[in-house]
């Protein structure tokens, strides 16, 4: 039953794939954002798939966990996979954390930019958001891809 999971997210890193290489090609801008946009979305859904893959390794056919708190109350404390996930999600640069932030990105109006006159510059700040790049994003899906096969593997030798 997992592997029908794993063949899911594997589908949507595929589909997220495939989006970014046709937006590296794209010749408009709202195409390309389209296609950015797109391919972000699929890699969220992918993680979300693969927290329901977990779910699904420990015969649990009925949640659907969007979120690590929810799948640590559904499955609890001990489970070696909730660990691996948490330990990625405290770190600073990961497949995790960059989709944490792509995800709190896109989920928000841009910022907007403010007029600069010579009577109001005291200091330039730059706005730091995630690596938009499709370089990124494609690490980041071989990165979740990598962890996921990983699962797989571990959990069909059982």
């Amino acid at each position: 039953m997992a592997s029908q999971w794993h063949s899911l997210v594997s589908r949507k890193i595929y589909l997220a794939r495939t989006l970014l290489a046709q937006r590296d090609e794209a010749e408009s801008v709202p195409l390309q954002e389209a296609l950015w946009q797109g391919a972000v979305e699929l890699a969220l859904r992918s993680r979300k798939l693969l927290l329901i893959m977990v779910t699904r390794f420990y015969q649990d056919r009925q949640s659907e966990p969007g979120t690590l708190e929810e799948i640590r109350v559904q499955l609890g404390e001990n489970t070696p996979e909730i660990a691996e996930l948490e330990a990625l999600a405290r770190g600073t640069s990961n497949w995790w954390t960059h989709l944490n932030q792509l995800e709190y990105y896109q989920a928000r109006p841009p910022t907007p930019k403010k007029t600069v006159s010579d009577g109001n510059i005291i200091a330039v700040a730059v706005d730091n958001g995630p690596d938009r790049s499709s370089k990124a994003l494609i690490r980041t899906l071989a990165d979740l891809k990598n962890f996921t096969d990983a699962l797989e593997e571990r959990h069909s030798e059982w």
